[in-house]
Formats: C-alpha cells, sequence, structure tokens
C-alpha cells in the first residue's frame, strides 16, 4: 500500500480566523476547526501526510489600515475597497511605496483578482493571533506523535506590497521577492498523494484562491481534491465572490465531502 495516499491540507486555521475573540474572526470557524480535529483523530491511521499554511503578517502591509490614509490624513476602515481609480484621484495614499501601491492595484485589478480589501489587522508575526486553533494544534500534535511523522509549515503572507490569499503564489507575485512566487515544490509535494484533503480558512478566500491556483497550474490535481465542506466557512457577506470558484472545481470533477460522513479507509 501507498504511503502516500492521503494527504491532509489544512489551510490558515489560525486563531485570528478561527477564535471569536480574532480579529478577523469567520463566523462558524471555531465549529469547523473542533470538526476537523475530530477528524483527523478518528482518521489517525489513514491520514499519511498534512500540511498546515499560516497566513502571517506585518502590521504596515497592503491589506491592513495603518498603510493607507485619505485626503485628511484618516485610515480606511476594515473591509474598505480600494480601487487603483480612487488612488490616481487622490481619494486614498499610500503610506509606504506609494507608485509600488497603486501598480500592484492595476496589476490586480488587470488580472481579474478580488478586489483589494482592507482587513483588520490580523495573523500578525508572533501574535497569538498568528496561532494555530488550539484543537487543531493538538490533534495535529497527536497524529505526528502517534504516527512517527511532522506536520509541515508553509508560511505565506509576508510580503507587505502584495496580498496572499493562495496558499501557491501570491495575488501578484513580485520579481524581487522569491516567497511571493509560484510555489511549485509545494504544489510536488502534495501532488505526490493520491488524494488531497481539503480544509480550512475562510473558504471564500484564501481556501478558493488556493483550489482556483490548482485549476490553473496543475489541472489533472482537480480530480484528486475532496473539499471538506463542513471544515470551512465564507467572509461574512463574501462568499459569492468564490461561487464560480466552486462551481468550475464541481465541473471538473473535485469532491465535495462532509467531514462525519468520511471513512479514509474505503476511500
Amino acid at each position: 500500500m501507498s504511503s502516500k495516499k492521503h494527504l491532509l491540507l489544512i489551510i490558515d486555521a489560525q486563531q485570528d480566523f478561527c477564535s471569536p475573540e480574532g480579529t478577523l474572526y469567520v463566523p462558524g470557524a471555531d465549529k469547523d476547526m473542533n470538526r476537523l480535529a475530530n477528524f483527523i483523530l478518528h482518521e489517525i491511521d489513514h491520514i499519511d501526510g498534512i500540511y498546515i499554511t499560516l497566513d502571517t503578517h506585518h502590521v504596515n502591509d497592503i491589506a491592513h489600515p495603518s498603510f493607507w490614509i485619505d485626503a485628511h490624513g484618516n485610515h480606511p476602515k476594515p473591509f474598505t475597497q480600494i480601487t487603483a481609480a480612487e488612488v490616481k484621484a487622490g481619494q486614498w495614499k499610500a503610506r509606504f511605496a506609494p507608485d509600488e501601491a497603486l501598480a500592484y492595484l492595476e496589476q490586480l485589478e488587470a488580472q481579474g483578482e478580488y478586489p483589494h480589501f482592507i482587513w483588520p489587522e490580523h495573523c500578525l508575526w508572533g501574535t497569538k493571533g498568528n496561532a494555530l486553533y488550539p484543537s487543531v494544534a493538538e490533534a495535529c500534535t497527536i497524529w505526528a506523535r502517534h504516527r512517527g511523522k511532522n506536520y509541515e509549515v508553509v508560511v505565506k503572507g509576508t510580503h507587505p506590497l502584495t496580498e496572499h490569499f493562495g496558499v501557491f503564489r501570491a495575488q501578484v507575485p513580485r520579481a524581487d521577492a522569491p516567497e511571493t512566487q509560484l510555489n511549485e515544490a509545494f504544489l510536488d509535494a502534495l501532488d505526490a498523494y493520491d488524494h488531497l484533503w481539503v480544509a480550512g480558512e475562510a473558504k471564500s478566500h484564501c481556501v478558493a484562491t488556493s483550489l482556483k491556483q490548482i485549476m490553473q497550474y496543475r489541472p489533472a490535481m482537480v480530480k484528486k481534491l475532496h473539499i471538506i465542506e463542513d471544515c470551512m466557512s465564507d467572509v461574512e457577506g463574501l462568499g459569492h465572490l468564490a461561487k464560480p470558484i466552486y462551481e468550475a472545481l464541481r465541473a471538473q470533477g473535485a469532491h465535495f465531502v462532509k467531514s462525519s460522513e468520511l471513512s479514509l479507509k474505503a476511500v
């Protein structure tokens, strides 16, 4: 039997997203993660590998309020959308690298990516909000001890001049920053498994964009995907952004499952 049959990819299961006290809490994420933890423990003998991604940001990030000011010197409120046209008109100004920030917005819009939203400061380096949600951390630790393997961790989002929803590349990769470019080695590591089980937060953003990147860069992997629907939730009010992505995944043969109905032994 292959030792690389089942891989669990856990996307951004962090305190700031999953705890009700988190700065960017996704409603329902705490319950999602408790279901995920139960799934890991229930399938501990059948999960052959675990990859965990950690969204990780600086304070002065292009998607945080402190990066921008309006004509009166005020920072934007969280969930404000900022466009290239507004920056050109002087409605918003980047406090840091203004020319690069404008070029970023123009490229983002030209690529047809999600609009540029300002988020509450979240998942800051070294803070509690950057840490794994406790039940998931405990389950992964138990799995690692039991299986004699370490879970792998991939950090994303550290470059302050580009948003980084998808786990495989930033929204707008930078030629001078390898950490923003397509992570082929990560894709290769996942592609070595027969089945890829996907959970995490938020369904509407980092999970959806990661899956979109798989469709874009490794379309043959799509039929390996098992999307655990009850272990992810949308950013409130923004689920519509990802609807076309999930429709495309279904059309291309991805599987949509519930953690409570799964038995990896039978797959």
